[in-house]
């Protein structure tokens, strides 16, 4: 049976620098796409066949999604930087297989599982 186990990180100074560094980084990443998405609306803009309406609404659609990725990534920052060392934050999810086999407990089967890691290092799989 292959179930999903979220991954939980405990909160230290290395893993908060690092978990800052990787939301800045894809705050950066949204915004260069916003950037190239502006480009192109107007490089289309300029064309004589321009479907303005559909293309300029399809454009501003996905500049607002990034939009709000990048103020959930700063909302993101902000907590991180409230949060004291210790906490365990939910970082990812992993798919696991579990053997099931006759006879076995399915409530301690299906209970919630997850894997802790603390800077980098498994310390927990339950």
């Amino acid at each position: 049976m292959i179930k999903k186990v979220p991954v939980r990180q405990i909160l230290t100074d290395v893993s908060r620098q690092e978990l800052h560094e990787n939301l800045v980084h894809r705050q950066e990443q949204y915004e260069r796409e916003c950037q190239q998405l502006q480009f192109e609306k107007k490089k289309l803009e300029n064309r004589e066949n321009y479907p303005s309406t559909k293309v300029t609404e399809k454009f501003k659609k996905e500049i607002d999604t990034r939009k709000n990725k990048i103020s959930a990534l700063q909302y993101k920052m902000e907590q991180l930087d409230v949060l004291p060392n210790g906490s365990e934050l939910t970082i990812d999810e992993v798919d696991v297989l579990i053997t099931v086999e006759e006879g076995m407990d399915w409530n301690e089967i299906t209970n919630e599982k997850a894997i802790v890691i603390k800077d980098g290092v498994v310390i927990q799989a339950r």
